[in-house]
Parts: structure tokens; C-alpha cells; sequence
């Protein structure tokens, strides 16, 4: 169902003007916007970010890893998934490979800021409904099988608020699939810059999905092979006073080549049934829990 975000009336038209009170999205880019006031820019993020992603995205171990995961963890716990909404696509990447992966499932994407959108519409083709929104205030109610969110929560100084708002969001027994960056002590320029509120601590974010009307199916630690690289640079980068992704992304080719296969290998430990207490992300699976 679609929800007014003004008097919270949901209704079942493909219209978005709202029967009762007559609220409608403003249309920004070609994007409907719920929350145009942050749709250029807000706290949370800074839009330069998404040029920067896209030169960077396709050709990085981090961002394939991540990827390889996301796919994984969808297929194995909702296979069955027949709509499914990304909150916070960014310049699409994720969103293309899911929809090339699940060709039969309706897909949504949102962002707060319209650039983003812009690039994830480059991406993915018109073959997903793409809208403006901000994830504290979610037009929909009982109308997902999955939400996703890669990287996105700790953007947001209200998580807790938003993790209550995709309990409604999705259908009974529906699934939630999240990525987080861990570990305060990797705290530095990098999360400044990113506009970081928080790194989560290793059962932080599990107590919050809980508290939100979720049951945890999986919750491991990736990107762990190579804490100890991600530790030292992040040292470095705290002495510098600076943090540049494309420095830290743009790597020798064969240390390139390390690392995939150690994250590889990492993933199949993961696929295995094995799970890391520590690394540089968190991957978190649930399920909205029976309220009966």
C-alpha cells in the first residue's frame, strides 16, 4: 500500500496523490520527491561523493566483495522475493547487479539526493521505479518483501527510528537485508569525510533490529582478512589528517590480486556457515517477527 506522508492514509491506487487530503510529491528531475527540502543536499551526505563512486565502483575489490555477499545473502535467505525496495541506491551499482540477478522481482530504489538518483537511473535503465525520499518518512506500508540497505544506516542519527519505520514498510515476515561499517576504533577521516554518525559496535546494531520488531537470521563480520590493512591505513590516514578513497582503492595489481582472493576465500567461509566476529563491515539478515 502507498502511504500519504502528510496524514498517513494509505491507499491502493498507482496514483501518488493522496484521496484524503489530496498531498502530492513534488516531481524534481524527473524524480517524485517526498522530502525535497533535502534532495540537494543535507548532513547526512555529501552528493560530490557520488562522481568520485562511479570512477571507482566497477573496477574495486571492495565494492565486487560487497556485491558478492549482497547477491548471496538474497538468494539463500529470500529467494522467493517478489518486490523488494533499496533505501539509499546511491549511484546504483548494488541495484544493477540485483536486478540483473532477479529479473522477476518488482524493484524500488530511493535516495535522499536527487545526483544519486540521476546516476542509478544511468544504471539501471528505467527497469526500477526510482523516487526522492527520506527514510525516516517512507511512503509505503506493508508493501515489501525485502528492504535493503548497503552502507546507508550509519548516515542516519535516528537508526533506531528508521529501523521502527521499515518494520511498517514491510509485508509480515518480510526480510531486511543491511551492511554497516564496524569498529570505532577504525573511526578517522575517512567516516568524517563520509559523514559518518557512528561505526557500529559488533552487537550494536544486532540489539537495534531487535528492538524494531526484527529476528536476527545472520549476523557476520566481512571485510575480516583484511582488518589488519584497513586498521593500518586508517592509522595513517588519522596521521595525515586526510583520507583519500581513490588512494586506498587504486592499489598495485598484484596486491589487487591478493586481496580479491583472500575476500573470496573469506566469502566462501561465509557461504560455509562460518562467522566472523570482527572486520571492517557488518552483514546483518533478518526477518520482520510474527506480531500474532
Amino acid at each position: 500500500m502507498r502511504s500519504c506522508i502528510q496524514c498517513r492514509q494509505t491507499f491502493g491506487t498507482d496514483s501518488w496523490i493522496c484521496p484524503a487530503c489530496g498531498f502530492a510529491p513534488e516531481l524534481l528531475g524527473g524524480f517524485q520527491c517526498f522530502a525535497p527540502e533535502l534532495a540537494q543536499g543535507n548532513s547526512d551526505y555529501d552528493p560530490k561523493h557520488f562522481r568520485t563512486l562511479v570512477a571507482l565502483e566497477d573496477n574495486s575489490f571492495w565494492f565486487q566483495a560487497r556485491n558478492r555477499i549482497i547477491l548471496w545473502s538474497l538468494s539463500r535467505f529470500f529467494p522467493a522475493v517478489r518486490s523488494l525496495l533499496e533505501i539509499g541506491v546511491g549511484t546504483g551499482f548494488v541495484m544493477r547487479e540485483l536486478r540483473r540477478s532477479f529479473p522477476q522481482t518488482r524493484m524500488w530504489a530511493s535516495d535522499i539526493h536527487i545526483e544519486g538518483l540521476q546516476f542509478a537511473a544511468e544504471r539501471v535503465a528505467g527497469s526500477v521505479d526510482l523516487l526522492q525520499m527520506d527514510a525516516r518518512q517512507i511512503p509505503f506500508r506493508s508493501e515489501f518483501d525485502v528492504v535493503c540497505l548497503f552502507d546507508v544506516l550509519e548516515h542516519i542519527q535516528d537508526d533506531e527510528g528508521v529501523l521502527k519505520e521499515l518494520s511498517c514498510v514491510l509485508k509480515p515476515g518480510g526480510g531486511l537485508l543491511l551492511t554497516v561499517p564496524q569498529h570505532m576504533f577504525l573511526w578517522g577521516p575517512f567516516d568524517e569525510g563520509g559523514f559518518h554518525k557512528r561505526r557500529y559496535g559488533t552487537n550494536e546494531l544486532e540489539r537495534k533490529v531487535k528492538a524494531a520488531g526484527f529476528d536476527v537470521l545472520v549476523k557476520s563480520s566481512f571485510i575480516s582478512f583484511l582488518l589488519p590493512v584497513l586498521y593500518l591505513s586508517r592509522l595513517r590516514s588519522r596521521w595525515k589528517g586526510e583520507y583519500d578513497l581513490h588512494e586506498e582503492q587504486n592499489v598495485h595489481p598484484t596486491v589487487d590480486w591478493v586481496f580479491r582472493i583472500l575476500l573470496s576465500t573469506e566469502f566462501r567461509m561465509i557461504q560455509a556457515g562460518l562467522r566472523f566476529p570482527m572486520g571492517g563491515s557488518q552483514l546483518l539478515i533478518a526477518r520482520l517477527r510474527d506480531q500474532a
